[in-house]
């Protein structure tokens, strides 16, 4: 096979037939500019290690047919942890990086062997990588042997000298910032490193800059990135993670299937706290039609208070002994308490709390044995008065701000028992507690109970933990003008 390749597909290209893709997950770091005793590909980001995240995108995708981690040496174990409790199928090895991240690239290449295959090799720290990213670079190799990806800049990018002062100023339509995967066909990438082992003043960051450097008459085919697509390199950069994971999921499974449902759903047994109304009672039925065994207690119906925890136990126990099994904990129950701080009396103080804090805690605490037992979730819910206090709010606010950190710490407390907990945050609703609280409100301005029980549906069939997920009329198709 020529190195040169022509932009044109020629008769050599059409023949190019590898025989397997690989993916090369290179974690060597080890967070020294992170600030952490860990590295940050170890980090907890939507519930689950930001390795995780990343070997998953690709152990999913059809088109990789091997994955090779390159850890630091003294996190080797870790990764192993990682994969095995993950079931990923597809890693063959994980073993120890290099020096450098060319030197890490040399030791994967060394893995690999010597027959022709495509290579992917992608930083471990860019979790919110898309299966369209790959099958991109994936189909790019069809006609080229060397593929970037990278996204426009935004940003206008200026050129320095030696005392900082503005030397070029260069033509943004032409500039990108790259990314990775970065692909190649393997034949390319091993003379490039080949070479430059001959050169003693090689030095390079990226795989592109050594195909470039030393075989620059290899066209490298630069493929669209994602705006995040970002590397977690600074610890702002997690809580930026934290919320795209969020929303990426938000608009992933905000259109879940009826047969996604069924077969998340049918058989399995959901327990809800506060089903006789509103987002509760909508929950209970919906979860019912796609054949979940649905138990809904509260006050009114069941005679329980959420606010004793033994009237949860018995619940909980109950249901157990009827069905052998508890997949999904819903706690909808809750209660709203406006109005100035000052003028609310002890007992509302304290049965707000009790309700809406409270209560939460006591359910988890009860329901964690049976969701060990079938690796089942824990669904609370929040307000998006959670993300700033607000006068006549100051109870209900702060009580929501917290069931928020609940979701975050249990996520994090339970994901070693395969414990999923997650929050819905829920646009306004039309529910019989606001109606109660503000009365009749414009039609069209609040978002159905139905559809948020649907969204609920969706992220208790997903697989990832400790999200704030929110659900709005914009997302899930709601039409005011339908109503």
């Amino acid at each position: 096979m020529s190195l040169g390749v022509p932009a044109a597909v020629d008769a050599e290209e059409q023949a190019w037939l590898p025989s397997r893709t690989v993916a090369v997950v290179l974690a060597g770091g080890t967070g020294s500019r992170f600030g952490l005793e860990i590295p940050k590909q170890l980090v907890t980001v939507a519930g689950k290690p930001i390795l995780e995240h990343t070997i998953g995108v690709f152990d999913a995708a059809p088109e990789i047919d091997e994955i090779i981690v390159m850890m630091h040496a003294d996190y080797v174990g870790d990764a192993e942890r990682i994969v095995a409790d993950a079931g990923f199928t597809k890693v063959k090895y994980v073993a120890e990086g290099g020096e450098t991240r060319s030197a890490t690239t040399r030791k994967a290449l060394d893995l690999i062997g010597p027959d022709d295959c495509n290579i992917l090799l992608h930083d471990a720290v860019r979790p919110l990588l898309n299966y369209r990213i790959v099958r991109d670079c994936h189909d790019a190799l069809r006609r080229y042997s060397a593929v970037d990806v990278a996204i426009a800049t935004a940003d206008t990018i200026i050129v320095v000298d030696a005392d900082e002062c503005i030397r070029d100023i260069p033509l943004r339509s032409t500039l990108r910032r790259g990314q990775t995967p970065q692909a190649f066909r393997s034949p390319v990438i091993r003379e490039a490193y080949r070479q430059a082992e001959q050169d003693p003043n090689f030095a390079a960051t990226d795989d592109c800059g050594v195909v470039l450097r030393y075989l620059p008459h290899v066209p490298i085919k630069v493929v669209a990135g994602s705006d995040e697509n970002i590397k977690v390199t600074h610890p702002v950069d997690v809580h930026i993670a934290d919320k795209l994971f969020q929303l990426s999921t938000h608009r992933v499974t905000r259109n879940g299937s009826d047969g996604h449902f069924e077969e998340g759903l049918r058989g399995r047994t959901l327990v809800v706290f506060g089903g006789s109304y509103g987002i509760g009672v909508e929950v209970a039925r919906q979860a019912r039609a796609f054949g979940a065994n649905v138990f809904a207690f509260s006050r009114s119906q069941t005679n329980t208070y959420v606010e004793r925890p033994a009237d949860i136990e018995a619940a909980l126990k109950a249901v157990h002994a009827e069905t052998g099994r508890i997949d999904f904990v819903v706690v909808t129950a809750g209660m709203l308490q406006t109005g100035s701080l000052a003028d609310v009396d002890d007992q509302a103080i304290e049965q707000t709390l009790a309700v809406n804090y409270r209560a939460p805690i006591s359910i988890a605490r009860s329901a964690l044995p049976y969701l060990t037992q079938t690796r089942g979730q824990l669904l609370l819910y929040t307000s998006s008065s959670y993300t700033r206090g607000r006068a006549g709010y100051a109870l209900y606010s702060s009580v929501k701000a917290a069931i928020v950190n609940l979701t975050q710490a249990l996520g994090d407390e339970w994901s070693g028992l395969g414990v999923r907990v997650n929050c819905i945050n829920p646009e306004r609703t039309s529910t019989p507690m606001r109606n109660r609280a503000f009365g009749d409100e414009p039609p069209g301005t609040l978002l159905p109970a139905t559809a948020v029980a649907l969204a609920s549906l969706d992220v208790l069939t997903s697989n990832f933990t400790g999200q704030v997920v929110d659900v709005r009329k914009r997302d899930v198709g709601f039409d005011p003008e339908a109503q």
